[in-house]
């Protein structure tokens, strides 16, 4: 019985300790669903209770508890059943509602279904309708106060006004916005705006709020004389709106213009605004907010004019009196410059919060909640009191499809990005400032997108899209988490007295400002006390006071806010970094030697290893970061053992396991899957019967990983140097090896679906008997006229035979009498088969056949569904493009025979060529170092006696294997790997310089091949000749990126036409041609070729009878006719006819030619040639007429 390693031995050039493992890498994504589920379904409900009618007689109230059973029963189809059946992954939510009549005593309790809510798998993801998608966490604004600079200093323009502002933001209701100004030659103005409307004095809405002169005599006039600024603005006021009604009524004409004022109507607007929880809520973030920046000011206030104010309760949602007043004064302390006073950035985290999937499922839930509470209200009115149940009374509709809404169309809930099991992960994990309550793309400026130094530890600086999306999506740090208000927490070690602990803490982004912050890799002895004197930390800056804005202005200087850096004793460090990729997301955390390279390109390398299609063969990478293991186990597609055990049976789609406590479990593969993205999910056994495992240990490996670690490329032998130009511009040189030893084949599943439905004409059906179809084109094809598993098939076989009903045509006497006679003829049909299309072809592995008669769910006027499956073997070909980790990104130009490739002495024939000149400008090194330590992996290296490795495979045994197992796997750590030949920086770990110098030989002789710059002479392999110079030679680890030429290639000679111009269409999936535009034709002019211009703007355009004529003569035989007119000129004609004018056309003889319109004949003449020459563009009106009377397919 053999015992396996939990997970591949590497040797790590990290030289920092890991006081802290990774997090769960989709909790964000896990905790949320599960918050959602135990207290965010009964927190809404709660909200929503009681439900009362206009009189307050009848009530409806609603209890939900998540541990009862029969309101919570877990799902009834499992993951599987539900992918399988085009379901969605739900579970039935149930709640008791009980309706009291006040009048009569009367208690009606009855249970209700509520709706159906798609519940989290296991992997963080949803299935709905039988798709995988993802519910992407959303960076929002934090509800909260936030005092910003005016327009004068944010727009740093003197001639604006205004000075300041703050506002209160809610979680949900009106704003309210405070601001000072100076207008030229003016006095200072202290005003307000409620709910966006106009300004009002600052004055009034305090009066109105309470603090006038009936309940705080003299607090306005003592306000004033501390705000000095103010006095000017308060002589005008002072007997304007003096009572706290004339202030409401001032404030209700503002907001509702029109409305008869009162004050009754006024008080209760601003009482039902601000004051009252079923219009305004702050949420338990937005009071955590308030209480953090108001809570203080408040006691200040007491103290300074010596009265006494409402404290607000810690679980209050709405806001009090007082929280309005602290406001106005902390905004005039602003202005005022007092010390101690500071401005909001609102692109800091501590104003940037995450609402995840939990969150945004309960606001669906609310939403869908309060359309039936209007129902509910509706219906108590209208219903007889005595016949009224919970169960009349409730209409689930709403509710229902509001999450359904969500789930199915919202921005956030996006189909899973399945390319590979990074591409998955990395979705999950990521934030995004679009959706709905977020950021527009249009509107989003530069100062949200940039890098924030809030940003550390939190959200990665690096992985982000380019184009439009740049720094409004991002991707979560590695160790960053949520905390219950939705702010991104960073762990890091406490520091005492200069000793650094294991004790850990997380912390928010306004938490971490109080602190003085070391680096991950400050030096620490054995002890854990810093090495030197002085230690190298970070200090978040102080937020700029409007007096600092003011100078900056004055002196025409700008200075942002960066942390500051400097060097203090260690008694004064109070935290330190957890590891140094704490900063960067998992993607970017897989780069090795990222610290060498440019950000721009470690972008595209972090964006570009999620592009990367898994391979037949996955192979681990010779140089990984440490965490690849890490990543694929949270990924979550590989299978793992649950518990200690030993296999019992192993066969190609199941694995038996006895385990101590559970018994026997089978855990079933998943085999040649599709993806969403068409790549192939596919589960290898990695243990034989008899295996001993343990929990977590790996049983089998998904896609992309190798031995239980990510494996998303392969690792191969690169020569950078020129090849007689076809490296030009990133063009790529690969070996015929990787063709024919399908080192870098994909395969790829396609799904191709087919349906029956009713049409006005009868049913269609799905059968082999198919009009003027010979036997040997249905030769793979089944009774029930379906393809048979296992059939190759090209473009334009038939993979479902389908007939349609065609209109049947006005019979003659004759024909009426031999019907009567020899009864009803076969009805005509058409053939609608589904076909291969253009440029695929594979082989056919599974069908799928739904049939409404057997109970399946199909649309309504669908009778039957038919998917087939075909898979398709994609071997690297010139024009895929390649890429490393580092940016380095390029297209196959060409793939020579192995002969021809450059070779070293001892004859091996590198793998691909790479052109240096893509590296100095692109600052990306660190492909320059990955291949130089690729090369020592593979080969494992002798120092001082010590041997780091296995003995490496040498002689023509390797030239001969698809790939080759290094000496020995690295792993170097992101900011903490291995150094090219600074001693000092590589601490205990030898430096790749030296590891040259000391590599294992590389032929079976004895004799070393590399230098100690990693160079070596090549050969060319046409003429044997040695290369003038020595030629740098590594091993890098390749990806074949999603982007294949198979998908892009494209060809037409006839096809769909435009409705209108009557020309071909465009792109590929509308099977388009290629524009000959405006430029083309002037070159074609400036050469005189004047029949190829004509016969490009006639016959192969929009000259319909020629094209037809054209096509008749090409199947005959015959000379092409000559061009007639084109369409666009007629179209020309009829524009010209809408403005009136009379156009008259002549021919070079001077007589008049005449427009005839497009004729039947045409198409009669299309038909016969069995030629579709007028399909309607796709969404037009008239193909919906077409497809709806069954005719198109």
């Amino acid at each position: 019985m053999s015992v396996r390693p939990l997970v591949r031995e590497r040797y790590s050039f990290g030289n920092l300790e890991e006081t802290l493992e990774l997090p769960d890498l989709i909790a964000i994504q896990r905790e949320s669903f599960k918050w959602f589920l135990d207290q965010g379904i009964a927190d809404t409900f709660r909200d929503l209770s009681p439900i009362t009618d206009f009189s307050e007689t009848l009530s409806l109230e609603f209890e939900f508890d998540p541990k009862d059973e029969d309101l919570c029963p877990p799902p009834k189809y499992t993951v599987e059943e539900c992918r399988e059946r085009d379901m969605t992954y739900a579970a039935s939510i149930f709640v008791r509602a009980r309706f009291m009549n006040a009048a009569t005593g009367e208690i009606k309790e009855q249970t209700v279904f509520v709706g159906d809510f798609p519940v989290m798998t296991e992997k963080g993801t949803f299935i709905i309708n039988g798709t995988e998608r993802v519910v992407v966490s959303q960076l929002v604004r934090s509800p909260g106060v936030i005092f910003q600079p005016g327009e004068r200093y944010r727009l740093r323009n003197l001639s604006k006004h205004q000075m300041v502002t703050g506002t209160i933001h809610p979680y949900r209701g009106e704003w309210i916005e405070f601001d000072v100004e100076q207008k030229p030659g003016k006095d200072v103005t202290a005003g307000t705006r409620v709910a966006r409307k106009r300004r009002l004095s600052m004055f009034t809405l305090l009066r109105a709020i309470g603090y006038d002169e009936e309940n705080y005599p003299g607090f306005l006039d003592r306000l004033v004389r501390h705000f000095n600024f103010l006095e000017g603005q308060w002589e005008k006021d002072k007997e304007l709106h003096v009572t706290q009604e004339e202030a409401l009524l001032e404030i209700y004409k503002r907001v509702r213009p029109g409305e008869p004022p009162s004050v009754e109507a006024a008080r209760s607007y601003l009482n039902n605004a601000f004051f009252e929880s079923r219009r305004y809520d702050l949420s338990r973030v937005g009071r955590y907010k308030l209480n953090r920046r108001l809570g203080p000011e408040i006691e200040s206030i007491e103290k300074l004019f010596n009265i006494e104010l409402e404290k607000p309760d810690p679980d209050q949602t709405v806001l009090t009196q007082s929280e309005v007043l602290a406001t106005c004064t902390y905004l005039l302390h602003l202005a005022k410059g007092e010390p101690g006073y500071r401005l909001d950035d609102q692109d800091h985290f501590a104003n940037r919060r995450i609402r995840s999937v939990g969150e945004l499922i309960q606001n669906q839930v609310r939403i869908g909640l309060s359309r039936m509470e209007r129902v509910v209200r509706e219906r108590m009115t209208t219903q007889d009191v005595e016949s009224i149940t919970p169960t009349t009374l409730i209409n689930i509709r709403p509710v229902v499809a509001a999450i359904k809404e969500f789930f199915g169309a919202s921005q956030l809930s996006q189909f899973m990005d399945q390319v590979n099991p990074l591409s998955g992960l990395n979705h999950r994990r990521r934030l995004s400032a679009l959706g709905p309550g977020g950021l527009s793309r249009e509107r989003a400026g530069f100062e949200v997108r940039d890098v924030h130094f809030s940003h550390y530890g939190r959200m990665c600086p690096i992985e982000t899209p380019e184009g439009p999306n740049i720094g409004l999506i991002g991707g979560l740090a590695s160790y960053g988490r949520v905390n219950a208000f939705g702010f991104i927490e960073s762990p890091y070690r406490i520091v005492k007295d200069g000793q650094v602990t294991d004790e850990i803490k997380y912390f928010a982004a306004d938490e971490e400002e109080e602190y003085v912050v070391a680096q991950a890799n400050a030096p620490l002895d054995a002890n854990g006390r810093f090495e030197n004197d002085r230690v190298l930390v970070r200090q978040s800056p102080q937020a700029a006071s409007l007096q600092d804005l003011r100078l900056q202005l004055e002196r025409d200087v700008f200075f942002a806010a960066t942390t500051e850096i400097s060097y203090v004793p260690p008694s004064e460090v109070q935290l330190m970094d957890i590891s140094p990729k704490q900063i960067v997301s998992v993607a970017t955390a897989l780069i090795p030697f990222l610290e060498h390279d440019d950000a721009n390109r470690a972008l595209m390398g972090a964006n570009m290893q999620r592009q990367a299609v898994p391979l037949m063969k996955a192979e681990a990478p010779y140089i990984g970061t440490g965490i690849e293991a890490r990543a694929a186990h949270d990924a979550a597609d590989m299978v793992l053992a649950d518990e200690a055990g030993t296999v019992l049976a192993v066969d190609g789609v199941s694995i038996t396991v006895d385990y101590r406590k559970a018994g026997k479990v089978t855990h079933d593969l998943f085999k040649f899957e599709r993806s969403n993205q068409n790549t192939c999910i596919n589960q290898k056994v990695q243990v034989a019967p008899g295996d001993k495992v343990k929990a977590g240990q790996l049983l089998a490996d998904g896609p992309s990983t190798d031995g239980g670690e990510l494996a998303l490329g392969k690792n191969l032998l690169v020569a950078f140097m020129c090849w007689e130009g076809y490296n030009f511009e990133d063009a790529i040189i690969l070996s015929e090896r990787l063709v024919k030893d399908d080192v870098l084949t994909s395969i790829h599943i396609h799904e191709h679906e087919v349906d029956a439905r009713d049409t006005k004409l009868g049913p269609e059906e799905i059968t082999r008997d198919i009009p003027n179809l010979s036997d040997e084109i249905m030769a793979d094809l089944d009774e029930l006229g379906i393809v048979r598993i296992g059939a190759e098939v090209g473009p334009g076989d038939v993979l479902v035979g389908k007939v349609t009903p065609k209109g049947e045509t006005e019979l003659t006497p004759e024909e009426r009498l031999l019907r009567a006679i020899f009864g009803e003829k076969s009805r005509e049909v058409r053939d609608t088969s589904m076909k291969v299309p253009h440029g695929e072809t594979g082989k056919v592995i599974d069908v799928k056949v739904f049939n409404s008669e057997n109970g399946d769910e199909l649309p309504p006027g669908v009778n039957q569904l038919v998917r087939v499956y075909v898979a398709q073997k994609r071997k690297i070909s010139v024009g895929d493009k390649l890429a490393g980790r580092h940016g380095n990104k390029g297209v196959i130009s060409k793939i020579l025979p192995i002969e021809d490739m450059p070779y070293t002495s001892d004859g091996t024939p590198v793998d691909i060529i790479l052109n240096p000149l893509g590296v100095p400008s692109r600052m990306n090194v660190g492909q320059v170092l990955e291949a130089h330590l690729g090369y020592c992996a593979r080969w494992g290296w002798e120092l001082d006696g010590e041997t780091t490795g296995q003995e490496p495979v040498r002689g023509t045994e390797r030239k001969t294997r698809i790939s080759t197992t290094p000496a020995v796997h690295v792993a170097t750590p992101v900011f903490d790997g291995a150094h090219w030949d600074e001693e000092d920086r590589a601490g205990k770990h030898p430096t790749i310089q030296k590891i040259l110098g000391n590599i294992n030989p590389e032929t079976v002789s004895g004799e070393r091949l590399i230098g100690l710059d990693g160079k070596t002479t090549l050969y060319n392999g046409r003429t044997g000749e040695v290369y003038d110079n020595q030629i740098m030679l590594g091993y890098v680890y390749i990806l074949k990126l999603a982007h294949l030429i198979d998908d892009k290639v494209h060809a037409r000679s006839t096809g769909p036409y435009s409705m209108i111009t009557q020309q071909p269409l465009g792109g590929k999936a509308q099977f388009g041609g290629q524009r000959f535009g405006e430029m083309e034709v002037w070159a074609l002019e400036a050469y005189g070729a004047a029949y190829c211009l004509q016969e490009l703007l006639t016959i192969k355009s929009d000259d319909v009878l020629g094209r037809v004529r054209v096509y008749e003569a090409i199947v005959k035989g015959e000379n092409i006719p000559t061009p007639g007119i084109p369409e666009s000129f007629k179209v020309l004609i009829k524009e010209m006819q809408s403005l009136c004018l009379d156009v008259e056309v002549l021919d070079e003889v001077g007589h008049e030619v005449e427009m005839r319109e497009l004729d039947d004949d045409v198409y009669r003449a299309t038909e016969d040639l069995g030629i579709d020459l007028s399909r309607p563009e796709r969404g037009s009106d008239e193909e919906d007429e077409r497809r709806s009377a069954g005719v198109l397919r």
